[in-house]
């Protein structure tokens, strides 16, 4: 019966981090559309869930290098899945909160790794397989779509040179809508899996399937769905700080960066890389903003983010070791459940600190500044208020001093007053 209680806790626990990945993602596909106004808003977060459901049906390559290529299935126990989740998942709360389009695949295989650490040592992750499946995509698939998204928006723009930039806008809106369903698409055959992955892992580790088995199709079925509604629900912080604070966007480096971003993507899931699809629609942005003669990136923000990402790995394999300890401090069923209670207060914690300074469809879309993003102080004492947006520490046990310091230094994400709405 307790085995049984675990297991579900693990299941549920793995569909929450597939909804907070759905959410924290839908940028990824959709930010460049809400930017340049290809798409509203709404419009487009349905599409892009539509899509990954779909998608999430197409290849299993991933959820294959998730089960059974980062850490031994051997040694893993559902107490360690549990606690590898809890650090995937308060990671990607976290730079949600902050606005910072951080890699949900590495939260996962970070707090995967920590949990095992934790457990049985340095003999339990399968270091061929980070690295090769792992850290080189992170380190190569950026690079990649920067120059392809840089080639394709410099040719774009040779092309167009003299088309009345009125017919341009109209044509490459309907390419971008092409194109970032096409991302979408892309996304659910390769984020939807890390689920699947360990929710098999899980499996085998509770004794449910054996060793060798593949993905039952309620596990497919689930995780689709979970990523989907998370998609929907829009993650309007990271939207923003990809479709507005990296580089002003038009309808022709849209389609490029999106293009690119798809063509990446799925030769990844082809090959069975745990790819970040954050960091490969990122680079897709930066590039189209180096391809476009004239155009203008905000590197400083792309420099926070870069930062994000290199402490994504440790610090969800922190909270991940974390969550272990607690557990095995407690002892039994009771430590596993309490690691699943501190996850809920933090999530709740996280949510409410949000809603002091929503972001949603209604000024997703408002201009950019940067100044606003930086610190409160400065804007209250041009403004008399605070125009930009600043977050309470958060209250989440084991990450409030360590996690939470190193993302106070990434920066805050600039949340302009509500004054104009886009529908």
């Amino acid at each position: 019966m307790t085995e049984t209680l675990l297991l579900a806790l693990v299941v549920v626990t793995a569909l929450a981090f597939d909804f907070t990945n759905g959410f924290h993602d839908t940028g990824n596909a959709m930010a460049t559309s809400i930017a340049t106004r290809a798409l509203k808003p709404k419009t487009a977060v349905l599409l892009s869930a539509v899509l990954n459901l779909v998608g999430a049906f197409l290849s299993l390559a991933v959820a294959a290098t998730i089960a059974k290529g980062i850490v031994d299935a051997g040694v893993v126990t559902l107490p360690v899945v549990l606690a590898g989740l809890v650090g995937g998942i308060v990671w990607n709360l976290i730079t949600w909160l902050f606005g910072i389009p951080s890699s949900s695949s590495h939260a996962l295989v970070g707090g995967m790794v920590g949990a095992v650490l934790a457990a049985v040592g340095t003999s339990g992750v399968l270091w061929t397989g980070v690295v090769s499946k792992v850290l080189v995509p992170a380190l190569v698939a950026p690079l990649v779509a920067i120059a392809v998204a840089g080639a394709g928006t410099w040719l774009v723009a040779r092309l167009t040179r003299g088309v009345p930039q009125e017919v341009s806008n109209r044509g490459f809106r309907w390419g971008q809508i092409g194109s970032a369903s096409l991302v979408s698409l892309a996304h659910g055959t390769n984020d939807a899996q890390k689920s699947m992955g360990i929710i098999l892992l899980a499996l085998i580790a509770g004794g449910a399937v054996p060793a060798d088995s593949g993905v039952p199709f309620w596990v497919i079925l689930s995780c689709a769905l979970a990523m989907a509604a998370g998609t929907y629900l829009g993650g309007w912080r990271v939207i923003r700080t990809l479709g507005k604070g990296l580089v002003e966007i038009d309808t022709r480096q849209g389609m490029a960066a999106e293009t690119s971003s798809a063509a990446v993507i799925l030769l990844s899931s082809h090959f069975g890389f745990s790819l970040s699809t954050t960091h490969v629609a990122t680079g897709s942005v930066l590039g189209s903003g180096v391809g476009m003669p004239g155009a203008k990136v905000r590197w400083g923000v792309a420099s926070r983010m870069f930062v994000a990402w290199l402490i994504t790995l440790p610090a969800a394999g922190l909270v991940g070791a974390l969550c272990h300890w607690m557990e095995s401090a407690i002892g039994g069923a009771a430590g596993t459940i309490a690691v699943f209670v501190v996850l809920i207060a933090s999530s709740a914690a996280i949510w409410l600190a949000s809603r002091r300074k929503p972001v949603d469809h209604t000024n997703v879309n408002e201009a950019w500044d940067e100044e606003k993003g930086a610190t409160v102080e400065a804007v209250a004492a041009t403004t008399g208020e605070a125009g930009g947006e600043r977050v309470a520490p958060v209250p989440a046990a084991a990450t409030a001093s360590s996690v939470g310091a190193a993302i106070e230094s990434v920066g805050t994400v600039s949340v302009p007053a509500q004054g104009s709405v886009q529908s």
